[in-house]
């Protein structure tokens, strides 16, 4: 089914749509609090904007309004995203958001409060929210998405106070559709990214759009078959580092030179006269848009890192399904197009081996997670993946 206005960015999740214009069209019934949650992939924060445009709107969602294009472009005075800069959403974040939330709206029906990634909270920064949502101001909403309601994701405190709205990983059909009507990308080319995205929509637009990113994906499958010595593991370790450092640098050098300059602008910087007083005086504020912006790459870096083992985990679970089912497959396998990579890594390890590499790659996120050096969780994990000899 296709939605129109600002649902149509809300991919292959039609009882989820149906669930939220219901809720915009009784606005007497309003929950203060809504949950999104759904695997990586799945649109959480697409939907919560979409949503949240729905809620401002004089009717409920058009897409054409100047409500409905503020809060998607991010504009919107009575619209606020909490996006982590760094590794986390930290406390005076959170709180400089939630005095804001307090307001009444000033053009908009609702003070509406976005919080992506919500899982990534520190401690702190989730009991500022739960203060807020256990005495919510009338015309406040909040908006949360995490991956699950794990309470390692969700406190109960939260979650048992927000209605909650599970978003699943969209078919591979929805994904290549929306791929060739709204991106025009040529059918076959959308059919493949959609496939090898395991349903990811971000992840299929961009391999669909970026042929370093699919370069980049092939390096990263190859990596189980060529892990025959020490020294194998140890160069395919850099080169999964470096690969992550290359992405983090390529995404935040443009974005990087926009903000430094907007506030060397706003200081004056380069200015003669009365300015160059100015420029001195904001040094610090230079030196904290540099820390800031180093947390961002930090962040960018890690989640780079991390698809690509989410991509080395989803091979050898292809080689688990292969090597445990006799004839034809029951389960689709994630990595379709590196089907005889699998049946090889299968041959090899069997189920026993694929599971004890499954579990050695999720080991390497947790340490990650726990900010375990890359350097060293990396080397680690290859390691642990060598093939038998």
């Amino acid at each position: 089914m296709t939605v129109g206005g600002v649902w149509a960015d809300v991919v292959g999740q039609p009882a989820v749509v149906a669930e939220l214009q219901a809720a915009v069209a009784q606005p007497g019934a309003m929950t203060h609090a809504w949950l999104f949650t759904g695997p990586p992939g799945s649109g959480r924060s697409v939907a919560a904007r979409a949503f949240a445009a729905a809620l401002q709107c004089p009717a409920g969602g058009d897409g054409t309004c100047h409500a409905c294009r503020t809060v998607l472009a991010g504009s919107h005075s009575d619209v606020h995203r909490v996006v982590p800069e760094g590794l986390s959403i930290g406390v005076a974040e959170v709180r400089q958001i939630v005095r804001t939330a307090g307001r009444a709206p000033s053009q908009g029906r609702w003070q509406i409060v976005v919080v992506e990634d919500a899982d990534r909270m520190t401690e702190q920064a989730s009991n500022t929210v739960l203060k807020m949502l256990e005495e919510p101001p009338p015309r406040t909403v909040f908006l949360l998405c995490a991956p699950s309601l794990h309470p390692d994701d969700v406190p109960v405190t939260i979650r048992s106070r927000c209605r909650v709205v599970a978003l699943r990983a969209p078919r591979v059909e929805a994904v290549t559709e929306v791929l060739v009507r709204r991106d025009g990308i040529d059918p076959a080319l959308a059919a493949w990214s959609a496939a090898a995205a395991g349903g990811h929509v971000g992840r299929a637009r961009h391999l669909a759009r970026d042929e370093s990113a699919r370069l980049a994906r092939k390096a990263v499958l190859d990596i189980p078959l060529s892990l025959v010595s020490l020294a194998a593991c140890l160069h395919a370790a850099d080169d999964l580092i470096g690969t992550a450092k290359e992405e983090s640098d390529k995404t935040v050098a443009e974005v990087d030179a926009v903000e430094t300059d907007a506030v060397k602008a706003s200081l004056g910087v380069g200015a003669r006269g009365p300015g160059v007083a100015a420029a001195s005086r904001g040094a610090g504020q230079l030196k904290e848009l540099e820390t800031r912006q180093k947390r961002r790459a930090t962040r960018i870096g890690r989640d780079s890192l991390d698809r690509a083992l989410v991509d080395l985990a989803a091979l050898y679970r292809d080689a688990l399904v292969i090597s445990s089912t006799s004839g034809e497959l029951t389960l689709p396998l994630a990595h379709p197009d590196r089907r005889a990579d699998a049946v090889e890594l299968a041959r090899r390890i069997g189920a026993e081996g694929a599971l004890r590499r499954n579990d050695a790659v999720l080991a390497a996120r947790t340490a990650l997670e726990q900010n375990v050096k890359p350097q060293i969780a990396v080397e680690a994990l290859t390691v642990a993946l060598r093939l038998p000899a």
